[in-house]
């Protein structure tokens, strides 16, 4: 859950007109007081442990973390009075593994959450359906299948490669790369894309609506880690790292955002190879920082 501060911190970064409020939003008391003095319009509730192995190793800290603080800030929301528009991050994991015939995933699919972290965002997404139904909280939720570009942490399957590619590159690390299941396929799409979308829903969403937010298409992680090795001139070893693999793993998904593009026309625009190559952009940057620091 990160660092507690017992009441909420305020920094301001510079050359920005962002105003930074640090606050644990598993504290409820603390949360009604961020949302009694920020007095917002618009909430967009990104707060999560997002990582599917880490809520393997530690099931309870993602649970309580993921449904804990949306549930305080939804009843600091509610409490406050305010019209306040709320979106909701779900997931595209809380659908699981899909037969072959229920591809791609629309927002009728069935939900068969098979991580703990899946679990969270099923009780995250009901969660604002039920304040919505409740209460009438203008709640807006979405399922926003996998999305990747520059600055995302290496934990991810995109710039765990590209990381790793970039310090062969610096002569950092062997060249040698550590791999899980490359069998597997994904619909990824680029997070400047997803942000997008995200304001979109969050003004123009049907509350009380999920939508799908996803590319169409799926992309095997060989495919993609392929292209990523393309892009360097370094010849590079692939071996497989057991430890990397999950418990339970989905061969392959994808989905479909027919609906949320009929609503506001929102479409992907960046190519998946462009976030490839941002991605080993940003990553070949750090890793030339971090060597001369």
């Amino acid at each position: 859950m990160g660092t507690v501060y017992p009441h909420p911190v305020e920094t301001q970064p510079k050359d920005s007109c962002l105003r930074l409020r640090h606050a644990d939003l598993c504290d409820p008391e603390l949360v009604r007081t961020l949302v009694g003095e920020v007095r917002p319009d618009y909430i967009l509730h990104l707060a999560a442990q997002s990582f599917v192995p880490t809520s393997f190793a530690d099931p309870w800290d993602t649970l309580q973390n993921n449904i804990r603080a949306q549930l305080n800030l939804l009843e600091a929301v509610r409490r406050s009075g305010r019209d306040v528009r709320v979106l909701v991050i779900g997931s595209n994991e809380e659908y699981g593994a899909p037969r072959p015939d229920e591809l791609p995933q629309t927002e009728q699919s069935p939900l068969r959450p098979n991580n703990p972290y899946a679990v969270s965002k099923v009780a995250q997404d009901f969660l604002g359906l039920q304040y919505h139904l409740a209460y009438g909280l203008p709640v807006v939720r979405v399922r926003p299948f996998n999305h990747t570009g520059p600055g995302q942490a290496p934990r991810f399957v995109v710039p765990a490669f590209a990381s790793q590619i970039a310090r062969i590159e610096a002569g950092l690390q062997e060249p040698v790369m550590k791999v899980g299941n490359l069998e597997a396929a994904r619909d990824f799409t680029d997070v400047r894309d997803i942000v997008r979308a995200y304001h979109l829903a969050v003004t123009q969403g049907e509350p009380g609506e999920v939508y799908n937010l996803a590319s169409g298409q799926a992309q095997s992680v060989q495919g993609l880690l392929k292209k990523l090795l393309s892009l360097s001139a370094v010849e590079i070893r692939v071996e497989r790292d057991p430890e990397r693999y999950r418990p339970v793993d989905v061969p392959v998904a994808y989905g479909t955002a027919h609906k949320f593009q009929r609503l506001t026309g929102w479409e992907p625009e960046i190519p998946f190879e462009q976030t490839l190559q941002d991605v080993l952009t940003y990553w070949r940057s750090q890793v030339g920082a971090s060597a001369h620091a």
